[in-house]
């Protein structure tokens, strides 16, 4: 299991691989599941999409976290798409918190 705030679930969604063989996509189909937002999430955090962005209820962020089930194959490929994303020199400010659950405390 992996504590996420709303920020971080955004974020994790938006790395994920696009791509890959049929496992590869069984496992991001379910962990997409378990880090989309239902209904009655979107009105309680005020998630709006604006194009490419999402704006949520920024003081909900901080203490709204869910627990996310995360298996050794889901969490080896965030690993490998945050280490890449390293390597390449595209990690953002907002992949910090994402990058130190993930690969720092390792």
């Amino acid at each position: 299991m992996m504590e996420l705030n709303i920020h971080e679930r955004v974020m994790l969604l938006g790395i994920l691989p696009k791509e890959g063989n049929f496992i590869t996509l069984r496992i991001v189909r379910d962990l997409q599941t378990d880090l989309s937002f239902k209904e009655e999430d979107i009105k309680k955090y005020k998630l709006v999409q604006t194009g490419d962005q999402v704006n949520w209820d920024g003081a909900a962020d901080a203490k709204e976290q869910k627990d996310i089930k995360m298996g050794g194959e889901a969490t080896a490929l965030v690993v490998k798409a945050l280490k890449d994303m390293d390597k390449d020199n595209k990690l953002t400010p907002q992949h910090m918190s994402l990058y130190e659950k993930f690969i720092e405390v390792k």
